[in-house]
């Protein structure tokens, strides 16, 4: 992982790119391929926030978070969260602490955004994501979103410049 790590949109000139980003095989049915998020953030620009991960002019990941959602919106009470929809890390660049800046990027955009908490949910089980989450400081809410286990992370101040 080099300084020159940073999000960058999804244009049309790095989007065939995206498409053919790959998790390992192991994860395909954890996470849904960056073209079905492409599709999801263009059929909901409010709610979407995606970006590409690149590492200097590599692109390692794909990230997607989402913007204020009501879970269960027939609910009076429901609260709008905003989080991580989305974190595809290619294959071959895992364990290398991509995941954990594409995180931290998504938690300091919710910050800027006036959000003070950060919402996941994700596919449990042994070779699911639980565990990256957790070292994260992610707790369970003992909720679930379809088959996924929700998560939140309170989010403290915005870092300081």
């Amino acid at each position: 992982m080099s300084s020159a790590l940073r999000l960058v949109p999804v244009t049309s000139d790095n989007v065939e790119d995206a498409c053919a980003l790959k998790v390992r095989p192991d994860q395909d049915g954890l996470v849904k391929p960056v073209a079905w998020s492409l599709a999801q953030a263009y059929a909901t620009p409010a709610t979407a926030w995606p970006r590409l991960i690149v590492d200097g002019e590599r692109l390692v990941g794909f990230v997607m978070a989402f913007l204020d959602v009501r879970f269960r919106p027939e609910q009076p009470d429901d609260r709008p969260r905003s989080g991580l929809w989305r974190l595809n890390i290619a294959a071959e660049q895992q364990a290398r602490g991509y995941g954990r800046f594409a995180v931290e990027a998504v938690n300091d955009e919710l910050r800027r955004r006036g959000q003070t908490r950060t919402t996941v949910s994700y596919v449990p089980g042994a070779r699911g994501p639980e565990g990256f989450y957790r070292k994260l400081g992610f707790r369970t809410t003992g909720e679930l979103s379809g088959d996924q286990v929700v998560a939140e992370l309170e989010l403290g101040p915005a870092p300081r410049p």
